[in-house]
């Protein structure tokens, strides 16, 4: 112990006295000649008053670096995310709206209007392209994450029911959709955006519904194995793909300078689609190996490959012009069900994007949604028709549907009112219109209200239909006696 505490001081003596003396002698060598075309060493500006004023003007410096700046970021989204994501949970919403909620108090309809000062600190206008790569990140790995829960089997077993509804809660809320931008195309579609554009678009954002949170609102409501829940965890798997399909489809054609490269991008995604399904997904299995496949813990090596296959098909996807989320959605529809491999890989998944990187993008699209901008009555009237026509099309047209099928009034009205959720998907798809130059500002805030409205209503509208069918049962249980 004594030997080692003596080399420890011996060691601390030659450094205190061997350091100061090198710097000595080295502040006395000729200054190294400027090379041409390098860049000339910043000189650093007059010292301050005093050290007290040199370390607060050190650490301002510090506070300001974007990544000092992003950490900053990152706690107040999450934080609000966590907040009033426990919040809605306990008003019965799912947790995930509370986080959507969350987005939009962050940005300039409440944060920006309250506390000016601070928002311009938290979020400047030089950090927020950090935050959107972070946050489409976010989104890939969540859309990846959707496209492992799909069961291709369950769709298969209740494919005719499953089918029928569900398009018919796309066609319907499109051909509305479709109508509505006619009377709205002259005043909210953005400058430059063709009415083709703009219809297709509005269309897209009536029909979709949010397979993950319906998914959800039945586990939380234990409703999973009911006929209800089951055709409706079936109808939503199919009318994610068929929409998403279709918006992939539609954003081909926007990105497209004319008619033969709308054509041509058409033929490429096609063909990546192919590739997926018919090379990937059945190579995938081999490529790991079986005993990979059965690990309960997926290796590092495991994760890579995966990781690797999200990534490509994502810049396939984004090279061929219709967005890296559909090829990460269509990687997780490809990963291999063997052993529960799917499960396995989604635990370490969705945890890590739903926490980390998806409030970013609920920050992000709050920031870009101006509550502001609905100003007058008239906004506040074309707001609610616009919930009134996507709570119509989706809800009326799966509820008709599924009547038209044979399930009784209640339950088809609780179908009905599953399907009109719409939740992240939606803010996804309004994203990318607002991202390729089709929504206003305007227009993009009446559909994200739009959104929020319809996923919270769904809860209460199950509480509602639900009880009309116990009242129901309990009318016709004497009649049955």
């Amino acid at each position: 112990m004594k030997r080692t505490s003596l080399y420890y001081l011996v060691t601390l003596v030659v450094a205190v006295i061997a350091i100061p003396s090198l710097l000595h002698l080295g502040s006395s060598l000729p200054a190294p000649a400027v090379v041409e075309g390098a860049a000339p060493m910043k000189v650093s500006a007059a010292a301050p008053a005093s050290a007290f004023d040199g370390m607060v003007k050190a650490l301002q410096t510090n506070f300001e670096h974007p990544l000092s700046r992003l950490f900053v970021q990152l706690i107040v989204i999450i934080a609000a995310s966590q907040l009033m994501g426990r919040l809605f949970k306990r008003m019965g919403q799912p947790a995930v709206v509370g986080e959507m909620a969350a987005g939009i108090l962050l940005g300039p309809s409440l944060f920006g209007m309250l506390a000016p000062g601070a928002f311009a600190f938290v979020f400047p206008a030089t950090s927020l392209d950090a935050l959107k790569l972070l946050s489409q990140i976010g989104v890939c790995l969540f859309m990846f994450s959707v496209g492992m829960e799909l069961d291709v089997k369950q769709v298969r077993n209740k494919a005719q029911t499953a089918v029928v509804v569900s398009h018919a809660s796309i066609i319907f809320p499109y051909l509305l959709g479709l109508l509505l931008a006619y009377f709205l195309y002259s005043h909210l579609a953005a400058p430059g955006a063709n009415f083709t554009s703009f219809g297709l678009f509005m269309g897209i954002s009536m029909s979709i519904t949010a397979f993950p949170v319906l998914a959800r609102i039945l586990q939380e409501r234990r409703m999973s194995k009911t006929l209800v829940g089951s055709t409706a965890i079936t109808c939503a798997a199919v009318d994610d793909v068929t929409a998403w399909s279709i918006l992939a489809f539609v954003v081909a054609i926007v990105k497209a300078t004319s008619v033969v490269g709308s054509a041509l991008n058409l033929v490429l995604v096609l063909a990546f689609i192919a590739i997926m399904i018919w090379g990937v997904r059945k190579g995938l299995p081999r490529w790991l190996g079986e005993a990979r496949l059965e690990n309960e813990e997926p290796s590092k090596g495991t994760l890579a490959t995966v990781v690797c296959v999200v990534v490509t098909a994502a810049l396939c996807t984004e090279v061929i012009g219709i967005h890296a989320l559909f090829g990460a959605f269509l990687a997780g529809a490809i990963m291999p069900e063997l052993h529960g491999f799917r499960h396995k890989i989604n635990l370490r998944v969705e945890n890590f994007s739903s926490v980390l990187l998806l409030p970013l993008f609920f920050a992000f699209t709050g920031l870009r949604t101006q509550i502001g901008l609905l100003n007058d009555v008239q906004g506040w009237l074309l707001c609610l028709l616009v919930i009134a026509v996507a709570t119509m099309g989706k809800l009326g047209g799966s509820a008709l549907t599924a009547r038209f099928t044979g399930m009784s009034w209640s339950e088809s009205l609780q179908l009905g009112a599953l399907m009109n959720t719409r939740g992240l998907m939606e803010l996804i798809a309004l994203n990318i219109g607002y991202d390729l130059g089709i929504l206003s500002p305007r227009i993009f805030t009446m559909l994200v209200i739009m959104a929020l409205a319809t996923t919270m209503l769904t809860g209460p509208l199950l509480t509602l239909f639900g009880a009309r069918q116990t009242a129901s049962d309990d009318l016709s249980q004497p009649l049955r006696a």
